[in-house]
C-alpha cells in the first residue's frame, strides 16, 4: 500500500493535533451512543457515491430515515427511479459525512442496499415524501405508501470517524488562541474511531 509524507518529524508526532484529540477513553457501546446522538441531532448528511459511467464521486443531502441495530445501520428513503440507484446496483460502498454549524462532524463509511419490500416502507413512510415524488395523476404513482418509486436505502456501517466536543465555542477559542502563542496544539475536539470489529460485535450482539 502506497504512502506519502513530505517531511521527516524524527520522533516528534507528524500530526499533533490528531494525537492531541484523538480519544480511545471511551467504550465502543458510549461511542456508538455518542455517534447515535449526534447524527439524530444533525438529521441530514452527505452521501457519497461512486458514477458507475464515469468513476467520478458523486455526493447528495440525505435525510435519516431510522436507525437500525442500535445505531451501526441507516435508512434512507430514495427514488428507486433516481440516478443514486443506480450508482448504487453498481457500486454499493457508500461514505455519509454529517457536520453542525459548530464544526464537529462525522464520516461513516458502509455498504448500501436498496430495500422495496412495502411493509419497511410503510413502517416508516411519512405524507411528506409526497411533496418530493409528486403525484403523477395515474393512480398509481401519487406519492403514497404504496408508490413502488418509494424505496429505502438501507446503509450497514463497516467504520466510522467522528468528532465531537464538550467544550464551549468560547473554550475553543481559548485553546486555539493559546496554540497560536505557545505552539501547543488546540485541544478543542474528542476524535473517535469505530472499527470494523466494533461494529461487527455491536451487530451480532443484538
Amino acid at each position: 500500500m502506497s504512502t506519502f509524507s513530505n517531511t521527516n518529524t524524527g520522533d516528534k508526532p507528524a500530526d499533533p493535533y490528531t494525537q492531541a484529540n484523538k480519544d480511545t477513553t471511551v467504550s465502543t457501546q458510549d461511542k456508538i451512543q455518542a455517534l447515535d446522538k449526534f447524527v439524530n441531532a444533525c438529521k441530514f448528511g452527505m452521501m457519497t457515491t461512486r458514477d458507475q459511467a464515469t468513476g467520478k464521486l458523486v455526493s447528495r443531502c440525505m435525510a435519516v430515515t431510522a436507525e437500525e441495530s442500535h445505531g451501526v445501520d441507516y435508512l434512507f428513503f430514495t427514488n428507486t427511479e433516481s440516478h443514486k440507484t443506480d450508482e448504487l446496483k453498481s457500486d454499493p460502498h457508500v461514505n455519509i459525512a454529517f457536520l453542525d454549524s459548530s464544526g464537529q462532524w462525522a464520516s461513516i463509511s458502509g455498504t448500501a442496499s436498496i430495500e422495496t419490500d412495502r411493509n419497511l416502507v410503510k413502517k416508516y413512510y411519512s405524507p411528506t415524501l409526497r411533496a418530493w415524488m409528486g403525484d403523477l395523476g395515474d393512480g398509481k404513482h401519487d406519492g403514497s405508501e404504496n408508490d413502488p418509486r418509494i424505496g429505502v436505502i438501507r446503509v450497514k456501517m463497516n467504520t466510522a470517524t467522528y468528532a465531537i466536543t464538550d467544550r464551549t465555542i468560547l473554550g475553543r477559542m481559548a485553546e486555539v488562541a493559546k496554540g497560536m502563542v505557545t505552539g501547543e496544539q488546540a485541544n478543542v475536539n474528542k476524535i473517535r474511531e469505530i472499527s470494523e470489529e466494533e461494529v461487527t460485535t455491536r451487530r451480532s450482539a443484538l
